[in-house]
């Protein structure tokens, strides 16, 4: 039985991305599975039997604490023998491929599901760069969710060029079609309106993620204000938790909390739900690893906006599945939201090709298949090694 260890730092990454693919692992194969992350004993008493869960303290950011986070994972890892060690998160990353790297793991597998260091400046962004650079060269394989971030990786000279590959078309996780029920939208999308009583002629356009500067939600707050000005008849919902206030211009921040028509949901587990209420789905994100949320939105067949950056571009097509604008650019986000307000047979076609795109590409247990083959592909190829 081979022995597999997900590491990240908090839970909500498992949840997201992880948890139900170590499901389908279990019912696929006979992998002795652990997860590491922050204690949450919540997220604990949630997991199935057949999964073995290490509390060890992480926090986001920068800490004297990681040193003792590492120390411990040293001591697991050596203790439990690991084949394979799947990192993502950044500090989680740093701390498990070191941590591996000196106990010996066969396969330190780097999830790049996002780079840190490209939504900072300065020194900050030298500094994480390094540690970017770091968490590649200690791990034996590398997987970014996106064949825009591998390339961009391999430009900056991140890791090289025969280290790394995307699995399938991209994403971590895919997205789960029997979640995201087309069938189910005319349902969803009235029971969101009534809870907030939006009209159902209302043009209602959103965004689901981080409250937070680098997810553009200064220039969506900015399109939104002058859109409102002109069209009473449109709302926008923002589904995510505050993250970084101070990164949110405080001034479009105070003006919008004064809006009945600027709706902040809060974190949810029922995205599906929320997204089946929009007419139109606004990702102004200045960097991501893929942008899931894009393809979520697909299968609800909303018409996409999406930046310009490596990720979401992978899966949004100009023109096709989607409209693509420069990021930091309000008055691009603002024309593009006009313009599917304007011409609905537009909307229509995209996110008609949006849906085939997600069911084609994306469906999550066909993505679980791919997924796993790489996991059998790099052991297989580390037992190779041994032999030499």
């Amino acid at each position: 039985m081979k022995k597999l260890c997900f590491i990240t730092t908090i839970s909500g990454t498992i949840k997201s991305f992880i948890l139900e693919f170590a499901k389908y692992m279990h019912e696929q194969s006979d992998y002795d599975i652990t997860f590491i992350c922050d204690k949450d004993d919540d997220f604990a008493a949630s997991l199935p039997p057949y999964i073995h869960y290490i509390p060890i303290s992480m926090k986001r950011g920068i800490s004297i604490g990681g040193i003792k986070a590492c120390a411990e994972m040293y001591k697991i890892f050596r203790a439990n023998k690991f084949d394979l060690i799947q990192y993502s998160t950044p500090n989680a990353s740093l701390y498990a491929s070191l941590a591996g790297w000196l106990a010996g793991v066969p396969v330190r597998l780097y999830c790049q599901w996002g780079l840190a260091f490209v939504g900072f400046s300065g020194l900050k962004r030298t500094i994480f760069k390094v540690i970017e650079k770091i968490v590649c060269k200690l791990s034996t394989w590398i997987e970014p969710d996106s064949r825009g971030n591998l390339d961009f990786c391999h430009e900056q000279k991140i890791y090289p060029q025969n280290k790394g590959s995307v699995v399938h078309k991209g994403s971590a996780s895919g997205v789960a079609l029997d979640k995201f029920d087309l069938s189910r939208k005319n349902t969803f999308r009235a029971e969101i309106r009534k809870k907030f009583n939006i009209p159902e002629t209302a043009f209602v356009y959103g965004f689901v993620g981080r409250i937070t500067g680098d997810k553009g939600i200064n220039e969506l707050l900015s399109s939104t204000r002058n859109l409102f000005d002109s069209h009473k008849d449109m709302y926008v919902l923002l589904i995510g938790g505050m993250e970084k206030e101070d990164s949110v211009d405080t001034e479009l921040f105070e003006w919008s909390k004064t809006q009945e028509r600027v709706i902040y949901c809060g974190s949810t587990n029922e995205v599906q739900k929320y997204m089946a209420a929009m007419d139109c789905y606004v990702m102004p994100s200045y960097r991501e690893g893929f942008g899931l949320t894009v393809l979520e939105a697909g299968a609800m067949e909303l018409p996409v906006i999406c930046t310009n950056i490596p990720g979401p571009t992978d899966a949004i097509h100009h023109e096709v599945n989607g409209l693509i604008v420069e990021k930091k650019d309000a008055k691009a986000i603002e024309d593009t939201v006009l313009r599917i307000y304007s011409d609905r047979e537009l909307a229509k076609q995209l996110g008609a090709a949006g849906y085939e795109n997600v069911k084609e590409n994306y469906e999550q247990k066909s993505l679980f298949k791919y997924i796993l083959e790489d996991r059998e592909r790099l052991l297989q190829e580390s037992l190779g090694r041994k032999k030499k």
